[in-house]
């Protein structure tokens, strides 16, 4: 019997050979989800390729964040998703390169030839070239990383109950958030009613109304993409809640204790959040300067075709399609992604059979946020309220984009209990985090 070296195993994918057009797909956010359940049952072999086992309901990572939801309520296994379309396969790899000239896509467990490509990788935390915010900061990208940041949230709290220097008590329950969009202004809200609700009862021998929550805005208003009464409502909300927020304000650095600003304004914190934007999560092989623009996005015409390629197409966040009421491209946000997949699915059906593809037009179905209970904001096309009924418009529309019957009965019973028992039973240090210091 021969012994072949255990890393062989790994350099093959085991994917059928077929007569029909391979499609793969690299990432399995909501737009290669979409895609995927468009191109189920056509004659068409689907491959969807994602570092992840699970598809991530990113706009409640906040609450992982925040002890109101366990990570397991907000993902769903991408396997069970497409489980009952024989044209469909998994792997679970880290997408290295794209091949463009050999068709190929490189991974940490293969390569694999394609017919047509679609890259669905989304966006990536952008911290503007500022290498000390990126170490020294917490993100909230991804499930590890919410948790990583429930656990520093707590663990400055019991820190907090260890020390007699002021100072350091201060630092340890005072929280800065860089950005004022939608994941700062949810964040900060589920923080203030951690601090009212939630912090006393918790730690009764601690004077946790020292705790402050900053949020800290580049631009002369929060919520800036949403209508001026959505975000005057908001702003009103959250310094209701307690929330200070800081208006026309940039921050320049961060070396894991003081905060700086481009005015005279200074924070001393053991918590840095950024939420200040992102960019795309591009691959080595289209990173070229000539395909991406300044957010790292790949250019696409109105098919979705990246910039060059006939066979290669990109959805989503990392997507850049310029239209008449976007100059700067498409929001990055799921309705945008879940559109572009649904009809990438028809059009490379109708590519394949070599008549013309239908281009692209985005249905604005409007934005929303919550500031917490009770309290939320909501800009439809023609309808914009605020208020009680716009936050249980909030809830049913996330619960009813939530993949799988038990991940929405989970966390709708989850929002019924912290609602009556104004509660967060997850806030548990599972997995200890520590935080980059400088030493």
């Amino acid at each position: 019997m021969v012994l072949l070296p255990l890393c062989t195993k790994f350099l093959f994918m085991n994917i059928p050979r077929t007569s029909s057009p391979r499609i793969v797909i690299i990432g399995g956010g909501f737009g290669g989800v979409a895609l995927a359940k468009k191109l189920a049952k056509q004659e068409v072999q689907v491959i969807l390729l994602d570092k992840n086992n699970y598809h991530t309901f990113q706009p409640l990572l906040y609450q992982v964040s925040t002890g109101g939801l366990e990570p397991d309520s907000i993902a769903y296994p991408i396997r069970k998703i497409l489980k009952d379309f024989s044209n469909f396969y998994f792997r679970l790899a880290n997408v290295e390169a794209i091949d463009t000239k050999k068709n190929k896509v490189v991974t940490n467990i293969g390569k694999l030839k394609f017919d047509y490509l679609v890259i669905a990788t989304g966006s990536k935390t952008n911290y503007f070239g500022n290498s000390e915010i990126e170490k020294y900061s917490m993100a909230m990208k991804t499930i590890p990383q919410s948790l990583n940041l429930r656990s520093l949230i707590l663990e400055n709290f019991e820190a907090a109950l260890l020390t007699s220097d002021l100072n350091e008590r201060n630092a340890l329950m005072n929280f800065v958030i860089v950005g004022g969009g939608p994941t700062g202004v949810e964040l900060a809200g589920a923080l203030a009613e951690i601090k009212k609700g939630i912090l006393p009862k918790d730690y009764p021998d601690l004077d946790t109304r020292m705790a402050q929550i900053h949020i800290v805005q580049s631009a002369d208003c929060i919520l800036k993409g949403m209508s001026k009464k959505a975000s005057e409502k908001a702003e009103e909300f959250l310094e209701k809640l307690g929330v200070n927020i800081w208006k026309n304000v940039r921050v320049t650095h961060y070396d894991g204790k003081t905060v700086t600003t481009n005015t005279d304004l200074a924070f001393e914190t053991e918590t840095l959040i950024w939420a200040a934007g992102v960019k795309g999560a591009t691959i080595k092989g289209l990173d070229a300067t000539e395909l991406i623009t300044r957010d790292n996005r790949l250019l696409v015409n109105e098919f979705n075709q990246v910039k060059g390629f006939e066979h290669i197409f990109a959805i989503g966040d990392i997507a850049n399609m310029v239209t008449e009421n976007f100059p700067d491209g498409l929001p990055m946000m799921a309705q945008p992604a879940i559109q572009q997949g649904e009809q990438l699915g028809s059009n490379l059906l109708r590519f394949i059979e070599q008549k013309p593809m239908k281009p692209f037009t985005f249905k604005d179905k409007g934005a929303m946020a919550t500031i917490g209970r009770n309290k939320a904001v909501v800009d439809l096309k023609r309808f914009k309220f605020q208020g009680v009924f716009a936050w249980y418009v909030w809830m049913f529309v996330h619960l009813f984009f939530l993949i799988g019957f038990r991940n929405r009965m989970v966390v709708f019973i989850n929002w019924v209990y912290n609602y009556v028992r104004f509660d967060r039973e997850a806030r548990l240090i599972i997995r200890p985090f520590k935080k980059n210091r400088k030493i």
